[in-house]
This record gives C-alpha cells, sequence and structure tokens, in this order.
C-alpha cells in the first residue's frame, strides 16, 4: 500500500500511463457502430461540455473573479473533455454489447476524467503523490498538549550553529502539530495552522530556534505547503545537514477560506495584517521556546501568499526584517487596481498607496531588511512584476537577490524556491554559519 501511496503523479512513468488510459478510454468513447451514437450522441456531448467549458471561463474570469490573475486557458479545455467523458457514459452503456461493453463504457468515462484531473495536477504540482490525492497524512504529528515544555538550559549563538551539539538521543526527524491560533488583536477568522518542530527542537538542552512563517496561495490553505510544498521534507533534509537545527515553521492561515482574498490588509474582509504582525509572533513566542528576537524571524510565500510577505516585510519591517517571496504579485490585487481600491479601501486610493509595497519602495529606505525573489522560468505572467519588485526592494535599500527556476506558476517551482533559499534565508537570522 505504501508503494502506491507514494507513486508520483508530477513526474515518472505514472501521468505518462494514465494519460495513455485516458487515450484508450477516449478512444473508446467516440466508436460505435450505431449511427445515432455517433451522428447524434457524441456531437452534443461534444457541443454541450465545450458551451460548459466556455460558461465555466466566462463566469470565473469575466464576472465571479475569485482570482486576481487569470486562471490558464487549459485547465478549462481539461474539465470540458472530463465532462464530455460523463456525458457519453449513458448512451455509450446503452449502445455497448453486454455486460462487460458497459462496464467497459464506465470505465473509460473515468479513464478520461483521470487523466484529465492528472493534467490539470500538471499545471500545478499541487499533489505530487497518491497519497496526496487521498489526504494520508505520512507526517509524523504531535498534539499541541503533548509538546515538551520550556527547557532550562538553553542554547544560544550567532551563529547559532557555531554554539551548537547535537546530544546522541536526538530524534532523526521534526515533528508536526497543528493549532488554532488565538486572533486576540486582530479577531481574523483563520483556519488552524500547521507548525513543524525540528529534531533539535526536542532536545535538553534547546537551542532558541528562528522562526519561519509560511503562508499559502488564493485558493489555498496551509496544509498546501505539506502536500503540494514538501515543508517537511525540505525541513527534515536542512535540519540532517546541519545537525538537527532547522526553523521552526508556522504555517499561518491568511485568507480565511480557500476563495477568500483579503489582500493582507486590515479592512472589512478581515485584519489580516494584525493578524500576521501581532498574533502570530504573540503566540509561537508565548506557545513555544524560540527565539524571541524579530531579527530571526522570517515570513514567506506562495503566490498570494508571496505577495503577503512583501506586504509584511514592508509595511512590518520591525517585525519581519526577513522574507520569501515566491511568485508574488507586483500589487495587491483583486484583479485590477480599481477594483482593489474600491472593494477593499473603500475607494481611498492613498489608504491603498500608504500599504502598497511598491510605493512603500519608492517612498523608504530599508537598510535592515532583507530576502529572496523566486519565480518560474516559465511564469510569464508574475516573472515581469518579479524582477520590477525586486529591484526596487534593491533600491530601498534591502539585501535582496533574485532566482529563477524551472517551471511555471506551480509547487514545483515553489516547492524548489523554498529549498534552494532556505540556507541563504538561516544565514541571515543567524542558525548557520
Amino acid at each position: 500500500m505504501h508503494s502506491i501511496l507514494s507513486l508520483s503523479l508530477i513526474s515518472g512513468t505514472t501521468p505518462i500511463l494514465v494519460s495513455i488510459l485516458g487515450l484508450l478510454g477516449a478512444l473508446w468513447l467516440l466508436a460505435s457502430r450505431r449511427r445515432w451514437y455517433l451522428l447524434r450522441a457524441v456531437p452534443i456531448a461534444l457541443v454541450v461540455a465545450s458551451v460548459f467549458g466556455f460558461s465555466l471561463y466566462y463566469v470565473v474570469e469575466k464576472v465571479w473573479r475569485p482570482f486576481p490573475d487569470p486562471i490558464e486557458v487549459e485547465i478549462y479545455l481539461w474539465i470540458a473533455i472530463g465532462t464530455a467523458a460523463l456525458l457519453l457514459v449513458v448512451p455509450r452503456t446503452m449502445v455497448a454489447s453486454g455486460l462487460l461493453g458497459r462496464a467497459t463504457s464506465i470505465l473509460a468515462a473515468l479513464l478520461v476524467v483521470l487523466a484529465a484531473s492528472t493534467q490539470i495536477n500538471l499545471v500545478f504540482s499541487a499533489y505530487p503523490t497518491v497519497g496526496t490525492v487521498f489526504g494520508v497524512d505520512s507526517a509524523d504529528r504531535i498534539s499541541l498538549a503533548d509538546l515538551p515544555g520550556p527547557e532550562v538550559g538553553v542554547v544560544t549563538g550567532d551563529p547559532l550553529d557555531t554554539s551548537w551539539r547535537p546530544p546522541a538521543d536526538m530524534p532523526t526527524a521534526g515533528k508536526l502539530t497543528s493549532v488554532a491560533i488565538p486572533a486576540t488583536a486582530s479577531g481574523f477568522s483563520a483556519r488552524d495552522a500547521q507548525v513543524y518542530l525540528p529534531p533539535a527542537y526536542f532536545v535538553d538542552p534547546r537551542p532558541l530556534l528562528p522562526v519561519l512563517v509560511l503562508l499559502a496561495g488564493q485558493p489555498g490553505e496551509p496544509e498546501d505547503w505539506l502536500n503540494g510544498g514538501k515543508l517537511i521534507e525540505t525541513m527534515d533534509a536542512f535540519a540532517r545537514d546541519h545537525d538537527g537545527l532547522a526553523p521552526v515553521v508556522v504555517v499561518a492561515d491568511a485568507t480565511g477560506s480557500a476563495l477568500a482574498n483579503p489582500l493582507c490588509v486590515d479592512s472589512a474582509l478581515g485584519n489580516v495584517a494584525t493578524y500576521l504582525a501581532k498574533d502570530v509572533p504573540d503566540w509561537f513566542t508565548s506557545g513555544l521556546q524560540v527565539d524571541s528576537n524579530p531579527r530571526t524571524w522570517t515570513i514567506g510565500g506562495l503566490s498570494y501568499g508571496g505577495t503577503c510577505s512583501l506586504q509584511m516585510a514592508t509595511n512590518f519591517p520591525d517585525v519581519y526584517p526577513t522574507f520569501l517571496d515566491l511568485s508574488g504579485q507586483l500589487e495587491p490585487t483583486l484583479g485590477d487596481r480599481n477594483r482593489t481600491v474600491n472593494e477593499v479601501f473603500g475607494g481611498n486610493e492613498a489608504a491603498f498607496l500608504a500599504v502598497n509595497p511598491m510605493d512603500l519602495l519608492k517612498t523608504r529606505q530599508f537598510p535592515d531588511s532583507g530576502g529572496a525573489f523566486v519565480v518560474g522560468a516559465d511564469d510569464n505572467d508574475y516573472k515581469p512584476g518579479q524582477k520590477t519588485v525586486y529591484e526596487a526592494a534593491q533600491a530601498a535599500g534591502m539585501d535582496v537577490r533574485y532566482s529563477e527556476v524551472p517551471g511555471g506558476h506551480s509547487f514545483a517551482v515553489w516547492s524548489e524556491g523554498l529549498k534552494e533559499q532556505l540556507p541563504w534565508l538561516m544565514q541571515r537570522v543567524g542558525l548557520i554559519s
């Protein structure tokens, strides 16, 4: 069972095999000796599926617009293909011969849907394995109540690794827990955060570790960093290379729900800025034994979360002097400047400019701040904005770096971006030399 759950859905032979099976399924659905099926059922199904796909595109991209940037057209195409397969199930079973033929028709439709879903997943790399699709949690979890309390002896140092000597009984991997972070100051209705604690957190004397706050995209949820983001894999590997040392990672919720887009500011949509700048640090400095100096704190995120991380770094540089912007936008947006200003800032453009990172970078200097910008080499929608913001951050005195990794706007880029930039970020906050 483990071998099946660990099968990759974004590389290797599995996606190829699923695509071949889907093609065979489509050929079965399109083949029949019955003229009424070929001349009526198939064309009607294709037309209806096409209309559905186009209507979905129009509603999502032109009317509803729940996402600030357009979804790739190929996603709607694969949805239409899957819909056509489902529409053909009943008429294809009607013209099939015997029980085997009817069963084959149902299986063929399911294979087409599976192939279409696989192609959609390849665009985003959100579910890297079979296990992640079914929500199988392979993390070594520990309840919040069972976390070891504060240790009397602590290890400090700058950098920390020069003072740290791992004990022989240190765990070989980190643990994961979840927590409902109290929104005492903000009142923001956030979903539970996911918290990664590295091996070194579970020893005595305990090193005072830095904190990395990570944010998901929109649509999204904190668990995205555990699945497509490969957070545990990346952090455990980093810890193995550094004698058990790694940051404590708090994957916080910066949207409140999968489709919400509160723009990471304080507004009628939710006081996200106060939640991230006040409530989240208040919790991890009181609920965990970590380094309480904000100089050691980093905030990062992907897409919407990347934009949000830069917002925090420019609006609250004393709280988050270090950031990781993975495929963030040029500015926080609901799709365009007018809609953003009207719906979030009540038509007050000055209020928007007062918190917009690009405007802050033009008018202020940030000599104590720094961060990394990472974007997919093929991400033509986000790459120009990332370059522009990077140059503005550099001009504002920040210690910044820019990197492009293979891929588009997907978890393949974001997981690799975190892995690539983690050593530099941890050098900057004083974990490693």
